[in-house]
């Protein structure tokens, strides 16, 4: 059997955390070799994953179920499936838990769980599960903070976004105004050329 504790720091609030961590998606998205399938009309849905043990791959194909309680930011998530062969079974769940963190605006996703496995690669994937567990866990953080922060600063949308371009474009000739053109060309010609040749002025 292999055990899971983990603990996850994450440099954003836990609303925005919890609505990362909640959607399989989003969380795919987060695991390398991960992927999402089929959904099925019992909230379940299909996935795979590849993982890495030396310079071994193994595929695993899994039924997973995930049961969410908003109100708490606190989920269950249990999979069941097998390897690419069909030579291992494996039965997995885990709780995880977003609150927040030690600084203001930060947060802290918990996670705790167990893998039960049976068949030919069990021993392999046991004897190599600390490592493996270890370095997912520090892949999937990577990309949950960068997820979460990468959302928090995504540009405003147009005409907001439009403004924003145009107001660094004009930055940018004034800037040009200040400094002497190297070439010994006029600076205001070169303005106005640019001024021409800039794609937002042309809106």
């Amino acid at each position: 059997m292999i055990s899971i504790a983990e603990e996850i720091a994450v440099p954003s609030p836990p609303k925005r955390v919890w609505e990362v961590v909640s959607n399989p998606s989003e969380v795919v998205a987060c695991i390398n070799g991960a992927e999402l399938g089929e959904a099925h009309d019992d909230g379940s849905f299909d996935g795979t994953l590849v993982v890495k043990f030396g310079a071994m791959k193994v595929s695993f194909a899994a039924r997973v179920a995930l049961d969410l309680t908003e109100s708490d930011h606190e989920g269950r998530l249990s999979a069941r499936g097998r390897d690419g062969q069909g030579g291992t079974r494996f039965n997995a769940r885990a709780k995880f838990r977003v609150t927040e963190g030690e600084r203001p605006g930060d947060s802290r996703v918990s996670v705790l769980g167990e893998v039960q496995l049976n068949g030919r690669l069990a021993p392999l994937v046991e004897s190599g599960a600390g490592a493996m567990v270890s370095r997912m866990t520090r892949e999937f953080s990577v990309e949950l903070i960068q997820r979460c922060a990468g959302v928090e600063v995504r540009a405003p949308a147009h005409p907001a976004g439009l403004i924003g371009r145009l107001r660094a474009w004009w930055t940018r000739i004034l800037t040009r105004r200040q400094k002497p053109s190297p070439s010994g060309e006029s600076t205001t010609a070169a303005a106005t050329e640019e001024a021409g040749n800039d794609p937002a002025q042309a809106q």
